[in-house]
């Protein structure tokens, strides 16, 4: 199967923000309550959404986008998903569902 930059994109952004619904609504899991006290000491008290994954694989994408990677570009292609979906999750899902987008910068 041969897919192209935007359908990789579409189907991942969905796959990634499928799981994060999992986590979330299925296992009862929030980021802020469940990692807090073991990420919070190591980022800083900076809350990691997998948006600024995303936005760090853009970036390396635009630095040795130079290099063969074949057709695709698998960082800038992932880190466009992470960002979308983080994007969707916090002011789509989040704010339909409960009423508030819970995008926190800090825990």
């Amino acid at each position: 199967m041969n897919f192209s930059d935007g359908n990789l994109i579409f189907i991942l952004t969905f796959l990634i923000e499928g799981i994060t619904c999992f986590f979330r609504f299925f296992l009862g899991l929030q980021s802020t309550r469940d990692t807090k006290s073991i990420l919070s000491s190591l980022t800083g008290g900076l809350r990691i959404h997998h948006g600024y994954i995303g936005l760090l694989l853009i970036a390396v994408s635009l630095i040795i986008s130079k290099k063969p990677f074949g057709k695709v570009n698998y960082f800038r292609t992932i880190g466009i998903s992470l960002l979308l979906s983080d994007l969707i999750h916090h002011f789509v899902v989040l704010y339909y569902f409960e009423g508030d987008s819970q995008f926190d910068l800090f825990y």
